[in-house]
């Protein structure tokens, strides 16, 4: 996958560009089917971006019939909005009468899935007309700043149809990733057309980068004690560095959604706190029989909790990147933008790396400042196996050790061991096990200089800016959550899960 938005896959349905200001011209609607041009105008109505109208195909399986009438949208936001709930709800009655996924013969799944295939290019054509339009109403014209799990749910309430209301979302949860409808793609074709647009886009990535609740109640308790355990991470506060330790150790620290979130609070509370300079993220020991007592960084994405319908695809596959991760690339949103010092405010960050960094795991070391790496440890991406994104590595990894090396390690699989000498492209330091400790104070102390934080804000911006960020992100939200449906990774977390003791990637 490009780390442009504009290269996209060709097997992908194409996304709407980005909707514009302007309501849409007599002559486009014009160029509609009689019934959009019957659409009842609505008085009264502001802020409803326009684009040329997209006509709303079902989807073509053979023997799979299709809804009885396109939504017929023309432009105007309650009437397209009625139209749509009208359509998605036909298609779910219709869906109803079908046995639960597992059960299905061949053709009734071919049925299900044309039924939400059909609602899907009604939700694109939809997005593709109203989607700043739908996110002001949302946000109250963007004077609020919800989070993504929130703006989901609202979305839910507001406009029926358009994304899984809340029995949906709790049916699916109950669910073997297997055995799911697929709700969280149409999750991601909203998420996709919002950060699709620079206005609702920039916004949503914004107000990600705001703490997360109860963040500011664990501030007050870590300035107290200068330690915070939360259930899978430790966050202790030495001297001018704190250190966060993941705390997943059955699992050899993989990332669940529990961890996700935890390290979110973690990562909330060392950037709020004025008397740290720098942040260091290690992995702790781990209790897997191949590695117990050891320390380990991270194994990446826990499949068998992905097998088991437990991965989120809002606050996990998508939520990582907004939340958590983004803030180690740029920090927190300022209260007052135009203070001094820009609109986010960041710290560095080191990386400790024992044993390997698989997955999610290499990932993080992408936007670290500083990575120091044990004696015969590795980093790997296993995208090619898992059969998944890796997160924004493939925007990230290419910059750090070229096109050609990139390629090898998303594509086909390959490790890079600290001997490798591609290692020097992600690694500072590598040193025995018994000198990791000195080595991180000693990068704490290199990196709490005041002019750190101001110059590697600007070396993100020049190595990431805010629009390349949203453009790819855009196109990672409606991938991401196409792939965790997709028969070869379904298969692969089947085949992982039944091994014994196995849990990551």
């Amino acid at each position: 996958m490009s780390s442009a938005a504009g290269h996209r896959n060709p097997s992908l349905p194409a996304q709407a560009p980005a909707a514009a200001s302007a309501a849409p011209s007599a002559s486009a609607a014009s160029a509609v089917s009689p019934a959009v041009s019957a659409c009842p105008a609505v008085s009264g109505v502001t802020g409803v971006s326009g684009v040329a109208p997209a006509s709303v195909a079902p989807a073509a399986v053979s023997g799979a019939p299709a809804l009885p009438a396109d939504p017929g949208f023309c432009g105007d936001l309650p009437a397209d909005a009625k139209s749509l709930a009208g359509h998605a709800a036909d298609a779910e009655r219709r869906l109803a009468l079908l046995p639960p996924r597992p059960d299905r013969t061949a053709s009734e799944a071919e049925r299900a899935e044309a039924l939400h295939e059909d609602c899907r290019a009604a939700r694109r054509a939809f997005l593709a007309r109203h989607a700043d339009a739908v996110y002001d109403e949302l946000t109250a014209g963007r004077t609020r700043r919800p989070r993504l799990t929130d703006l989901a749910a609202e979305a839910a309430v507001r406009f029926p149809g358009l994304v899984p209301d809340a029995s949906q979302r709790a049916e699916e949860r109950g669910r073997l990733q297997a055995h799911k409808e697929g709700r969280a793609i149409d999750q991601g074709i909203f998420f996709g057309a919002l950060l699709g647009s620079p206005t609702a886009g920039t916004h949503l990535i914004e107000s990600m980068l705001r703490p997360a609740p109860g963040s500011a109640a664990r501030l007050a308790e870590f300035r107290r004690t200068d330690r915070l355990e939360l259930p899978a991470v430790l966050l202790e506060r030495r001297g001018e560095g704190a250190h966060v330790t993941f705390r997943n150790g059955h699992c050899l620290n993989a990332e669940d959604n529990r961890l996700i979130a935890d390290l979110e609070t973690a990562v909330d509370v060392v950037l709020l706190d004025d008397r740290i300079r720098v942040g260091v993220l290690r992995g702790g020991p781990v209790t897997h029989p191949r590695h117990a007592g050891r320390r380990i960084f991270s194994a990446g994405i826990n499949l068998k909790e992905l097998h088991a319908g437990r991965i989120s695809f809002v606050e996990f596959l998508l939520g990582r990147e907004l939340g958590y991760v983004n803030k180690l690339a740029r920090g927190l949103l300022r209260e007052d933008p135009a203070a001094a010092g820009g609109a986010t405010a960041g710290k560095p960050w080191v990386g400790v790396v024992d044993g390997f960094a698989i997955g999610g795991g290499m990932q993080l070391l992408l936007v670290l400042d500083r990575v120091i790496a044990e004696e015969g440890a590795f980093l790997s991406l296993p995208a090619a196996d898992e059969g998944i994104v890796p997160g924004l590595g493939n925007l990230r990894l290419t910059r750090l050790t070229g096109a050609r090396t990139a390629r090898q390690i998303i594509l086909s699989g390959r490790r890079v061991h600290t001997s490798d000498p591609a290692a020097a492209l992600l690694v500072d330091e590598v040193l025995p096990a018994a000198a990791l400790d000195a080595a991180a104070e000693r990068a704490v102390h290199e990196l709490a200089g005041p002019a750190v934080a101001a110059n590697r804000a600007m070396l993100t911006l020049a190595e990431e800016p805010l629009e390349l960020l949203r453009g790819y992100l855009a196109e990672f939200a409606v991938v991401q959550a196409r792939r965790i449906h997709s028969p070869d990774v379904l298969a692969k977390t089947e085949r992982h899960a039944a091994r014994p003791g196995r849990s990551t990637a």
